[in-house]
């Protein structure tokens, strides 16, 4: 299979991992080589407000740590048939630009999707950067689909969530009690 880039950074909260993340991760490999996937809200020192976004700096929002959605990520990756020689993860302080060249190769391809003003910003912040960006795809918040909201809110509320999210989620969600903690945050 011929690629168009050869690396290719992708980046999400992945609070928590679902289907429509998969999809993005997947639609980000098949254009690139090797894929950096960068977890951002790492850890909560390096979480900054954003006005276009107020909600994604919330500890409600953020539960899961930074190890717990590397190891998810990689489990959706390899259940999905994506071989480790493809892809790399690493964290990704989203709100701090100035920080990005210690994480991530600058070089690369910078995959996004745009649901919202969030997103714009995102791809103003990078180009501003002068970074390569390629778009995804861009579609209005109703045509979004899964969100990680959604698969929170459904698990605090006693709902069936499995079948928004990959096996692998779902398997290690269970493992390590998510749904227990949720409902402490």
């Amino acid at each position: 299979m011929k690629t168009e880039f050869d690396t290719g950074v992708i980046h999400g909260r992945f609070q928590v991992l679902h289907n429509d993340h998969l999809k993005y991760l997947l639609a980000g490999k098949k254009l690139c080589r090797h894929l950096i996937v960068a977890i951002t809200n790492p850890d909560p020192t390096l979480i900054r407000e954003d006005t276009t976004d107020p909600n994604r700096s919330n500890s409600r929002e953020n539960p899961l740590t930074y190890y717990e959605r590397y190891t998810m990520v990689n489990a959706v990756l390899t259940e999905a048939g994506v071989a480790a020689a493809g892809y790399s993860i690493v964290p990704l302080p989203i709100n701090i630009p100035e920080l990005y060249k210690y994480y991530v190769p600058l070089d690369a391809v910078f995959f996004l999707t745009i649901y919202d003003d969030w997103g714009r910003k995102k791809l103003e912040q990078f180009r501003s950067l002068g970074l390569t960006t390629h778009l995804l795809w861009d579609v209005p918040p109703e045509q979004k689909g899964i969100s990680g909201h959604e698969v929170r809110n459904r698990i605090l509320n006693g709902e069936v969530w499995e079948n928004l999210v990959p096996a692998a989620t779902a398997i290690l969600m269970k493992k390590w009690d998510i749904p227990s903690r949720l409902k402490k945050v």
